[in-house]
Parts: structure tokens; C-alpha cells; sequence
């Protein structure tokens, strides 16, 4: 038998087993004699000293005698009873003399919890009925018990699992983010190329335009656990809806052509404006969309329409598919529910989208309702949000890309190649002058010869990280006043904090936000901290 079994085993016989600590020596004898037919163990106490210290290692009862819950010593049984569990009633019985209405029983019956009283002398068939009783109640008592310790390692399960998924988001958002920041580097770059072919004009826009929405939706890879629990931060600022529905058409564009269905779309002239987050409401409409076009035949159709009426914008999403059962439509907005697996029409998925549309048109500040006339007669979406008196038009990126960056110096550091070179092309096109360097070892020799006013600093490089090349450029007494940039996929809140106490001044995520990097240079030389490579004879 091993060691566990053993244990095991040592604590069923405790979890069976009644402690006796009868008047008498003989009276513990026969009691305990009387136990075996009925396949019960007794274990006699010789004292209250060895009772306590048996009923701390588990017991199914215990028998007492009236006058040990009399004495003082009583208080000692008391205090252990008193930390039992909270699923655990211990059974006591106590043998008592003839007045059961006695000062002392009653006492014993206050201190003493799920009490039994015997009046002796106890009749032999009362007391094992007794005892039985006994058992039978504190059999129910370790059922809850082994509920309860199941439930417990289902949540240590669960945390494990949830903490191993976090960890897991975090590593993919860090691996999605560095291919996406060469590729924004890269359009940034044709953008300010003054393209005259309209094709590549248009076709930049739609790339540049898809590429913002790749990297919130990462973002919200990095925050799964967020929209579950509805945490969503809401971006607020007056929208045109009429832009919110083309991108999202755009989005789900190829999925509608691959399937070979005829896509109706009936848009206003006239902007509908609303006050949310451009990108949200465009997953919104794109996630049904997608839907519509999951759920339909091959050569089906599916229209989009949008209207205004009593100070609502008003937009249907209507398809010919395989529609939705009457007794499923208070229950499409459940997380994971789809309306038929078994439909050879029906394309999977994770059943969550409609869930996140529901959530995320109730933030802000509308409703959805799914209409459909029964299986095969196709179904109907509606989304409706509160109209917004005026159209604040949104100032142009493309504007503010051409601006320039103050005179600087900034040094590049990242282990992939692709990011520094096109970020550096980039910055190098704004006005910066710009050196790379691609290991922590490389970037602490290009310091002293480039003399940088500001580091864009990768963290996950191998060998030596971007935290411990911070460490020896603040330890330097040449170079501590450079303004370090950590620049990395990674964006919790703890990798933020632990860039802080590294001696960054600044966390910036992959693909990087040139309009914030401009305007943290910006704020940077009007503390005259950086300086004109003239002034530095370079």
C-alpha cells in the first residue's frame, strides 16, 4: 500500500469512527463491544486531553457523559467544536442522569452544538439507534464536504486555466504586434510617397484603414476576460454611421464574395451622426454582416439599410438564410449560442458575436433586436442608437502625418530587422535623424557615437533585453538625460509598470502611434531637453 493510500485510508477509519469517553472504564468497554455488529468502530478516550486530540484528526460522533460537560473542563470540548468547518455539525451524545432538565444539560446544549441526550441507564437498541442516527447525519455532512472541496479545485482549476490564457493572449498580442508594426511603418511610408495612381491611392486607404481595425481587435485579444465582463473602454466622439457601414462593409466584403451572394446596400446621402467609438460600432456591423452571411445560402442575398427617425438611426441587417426558430430568438444573444450546428448552412464559429454586438450597442447607449418568421425564411437584425445633434468633423490624419518632427536625434533598437529599417525609413521621411541598432550590446556603442536625443528601446530582445539596456543608460553619467521609449508588444498594465522602474519615460506599443510619438517629442523639446544636432557640432 503506498504512503497516500495509507493516509487515505487512516482518514476514512477517522471520518467512521466514534469517540467514546464514557463514566467508567467498563461502560467504554461495552459500549464499544456493542458498536462492532453494527460494523461501527468505537475508539475509547481514557481523558478529555485524548478526546480533543482524536476529534481534531476526524470523527462521526462523539459520546460523552453528562458530567464532563458539567466541569469546567468542558469549555475545552466547546472551543474545538467551535472551529469546526463550515459544512461540519459533529453529533455529540451525552449520557445523562435523570433530570435532563438540569441547569448543566442545558448548558451543554447551548455550548455544545448538535446535541443528543441518553438518559441512563441508556437502553441498549436506543443507543445504537442513536448512534446510527448519528452517522447517517454525519454521512450527509462529508457529501457536502466532498462538494465543497470539489468546487474548490474547480476554481483553482479554473484560475489556473484563466491565468494560462492570460499568459497565452499576452504572448500571441506580442507576436501579432511585431509583424503589424513594419507593415504601418510601411503604408505610413507610401503615404507620404504622393501616390498618383488612384488604384494605389485607394488601394493604401483600404489597407491602412483594415490594418487600425487588425490592431484593436488585438487589443481586445490582450482584453477577452474585459468584454466578458463588460469593461470595454468606449472611445467617444461623434461619428459619421454611414462611415461606420462602409468599413464594415469592406470588412466583410470577401466573405460575402467567396460565398457568392448578392450584398444590397441602401445608405443614406445625408451623414447619420452618433456619438461612440468608430471602431466598436464598425465590429458591430461587420460581426452581422458576417452572421447574415454564415447562415445563407450559397447565391443568397443580404441588404443593409439605414434610416433616421424620432432622433434614432435605424439600421437592418436582413438576409434569405436558414432564419431562426421562434423559440431561439430571446436566446441569440446568449455567449456561445448558435441557432443550428447540425444546418450544413450554418459555418461555425465561437457563438460569441452577436453576444459582443448586443454589448457593445447597449454601450452605447442603443438596442438590437432579432426578428425572423421561422426557420428558412431568413432573419433580420436591427441596431438602434441615438442620433447625435451635430457632426464634429474628425481632424485628417493625413494632415497631421505630413507634419514634422522637431530636430532630433533618435535611435532605433529592435531584433527585427523589418520594424527598425521601416520604422527608421519613416521617422528619417518626418524629419528625425535616425540610427538602428538591433541587439542591447550594438545599442550601447551606437550611443556614444550618435549621441541620441531619444531611444525607441524594443523590450523582448534576446540577451540583453531593453530593461537592462535602460539600467545601463540611466546608470550612465553621459547619457541618463536621453528620453527612453520602451517600444514593445507587450501592454499590460504590469509590463508598463515594470518599464517604469526600469527608467523608461515613456511605454509605447507596437505598431507605434506616430501622432503620439510627434507630440511626445514635441513635449520633450519644449523642456529644452532635446537639442539641435547644430548645437551638438554633429
Amino acid at each position: 500500500m503506498t504512503e497516500r493510500a495509507a493516509v487515505l485510508e487512516r482518514e476514512v477509519d477517522h471520518d467512521r469512527r466514534v469517540l467514546i469517553l464514557a463514566p467508567t472504564k467498563k461502560d467504554a468497554l461495552i459500549t464499544q463491544s456493542l458498536l462492532v455488529p453494527i460494523g461501527v468502530t468505537g475508539e475509547i478516550c481514557d481523558s478529555l486531553s485524548d478526546l480533543i486530540a482524536a476529534l481534531e484528526e476526524g470523527a462521526a460522533a462523539i459520546l460523552v457523559p453528562e458530567e464532563l460537560v458539567a466541569s469546567a473542563a468542558a469549555m475545552q470540548l466547546a472551543d474545538v467544536i467551535a472551529r469546526q468547518p463550515p459544512w461540519s455539525d459533529l453529533p455529540v451524545l451525552v449520557l445523562t442522569h435523570g433530570d435532563i432538565d438540569s441547569a448543566d444539560v442545558d448548558e451543554a446544549v447551548r455550548t455544545l452544538g448538535n446535541v443528543t441526550l441518553l438518559e441512563r441507564p441508556v437502553r441498549v437498541a436506543t443507543l445504537l439507534s442513536a448512534i446510527q442516527t448519528a452517522l447517517r447525519a454525519r454521512d450527509r455532512q462529508y457529501q457536502i464536504r466532498g462538494y465543497l472541496a470539489d468546487r474548490i479545485r474547480s476554481e483553482i482549476a479554473l484560475r489556473l486555466a484563466d491565468q494560462r490564457k492570460d499568459e497565452f493572449l499576452a504572448t500571441l498580442g506580442h507576436e501579432l504586434r511585431n509583424p503589424l508594426a513594419p507593415m504601418q511603418a510601411g503604408l505610413q511610408l507610401l503615404k507620404l510617397g504622393n501616390l498618383s495612381d488612384p488604384r494605389s491611392v485607394r488601394a493604401v486607404e483600404v489597407m491602412e484603414r483594415l490594418l487600425k481595425h487588425l490592431v484593436r481587435l488585438v487589443d481586445d485579444l490582450l482584453e477577452v476576460s474585459r468584454i466578458t465582463r463588460g469593461l470595454v473602454e468606449i472611445r467617444n466622439e461623434s461619428v459619421n454611421l454611414g462611415t461606420v457601414l462602409r468599413t464594415a462593409i469592406e470588412t466583410s466584403r470577401p466573405l460575402v464574395d467567396a460565398a457568392g451572394q448578392e450584398l444590397t446596400i441602401d445608405l443614406p446621402e445625408d451623414p447619420l451622426c452618433v456619438t461612440g467609438d468608430q471602431v466598436r460600432l464598425t465590429q458591430v456591423f461587420a460581426n452581422l454582416l458576417n452572421n447574415a452571411s454564415k447562415y445563407t445560402d450559397t447565391s443568397g442575398h443580404i441588404r443593409i439599410s439605414a434610416s433616421s427617425a424620432d432622433g434614432w438611426a435605424r439600421v437592418s441587417v436582413r438576409d434569405d438564410g436558414i432564419g431562426i426558430p421562434p423559440s431561439r430568438l430571446g436566446t441569440v444573444f446568449d455567449m456561445f449560442t448558435q441557432v443550428d450546428r447540425s444546418d450544413r448552412r450554418a459555418q461555425g464559429g465561437l457563438g460569441i458575436g452577436l453576444t459582443l454586438v448586443q454589448s457593445l450597442v447597449a454601450m452605447h447607449g442603443g438596442r438590437v433586436e432579432a426578428r425572423s418568421e421561422g426557420q428558412n425564411k431568413g432573419s433580420e437584425f436591427i441596431v438602434r442608437l441615438p442620433l447625435h445633434a451635430a457632426h464634429a468633423e474628425q481632424p485628417s490624419e493625413d494632415t497631421e502625418m505630413s507634419d514634422r518632427f522637431p530636430p532630433c536625434r533618435i535611435l532605433i533598437v529592435d531584433d527585427n530587422h523589418d520594424a527598425a529599417e521601416t520604422l527608421g525609413m519613416l521617422l528619417t521621411e518626418l524629419g528625425a535623424t535616425v540610427d538602428v541598432a538591433h541587439s542591447g550590446p550594438d545599442a550601447l556603442c551606437v550611443l556614444d557615437t550618435f549621441q541620441p536625443d531619444a531611444v525607441l528601446l524594443d523590450i523582448g530582445m534576446p540577451g540583453m533585453d531593453g530593461y537592462e539596456v535602460s539600467r545601463h543608460v540611466r546608470s550612465s553619467a553621459t547619457h541618463r538625460d536621453v528620453l527612453l521609449i520602451a517600444l514593445t508588444g507587450w501592454g499590460q498594465h504590469d509590463d508598463r509598470e515594470r518599464s517604469r522602474r526600469a527608467g523608461f519615460d515613456h511605454h509605447l506599443i507596437k505598431p507605434p502611434d506616430i501622432h503620439r510619438l510627434r507630440s511626445i517629442l514635441v513635449a520633450h523639446a519644449a523642456t529644452g531637453s532635446v537639442v539641435d544636432a547644430a548645437k551638438r557640432g554633429h
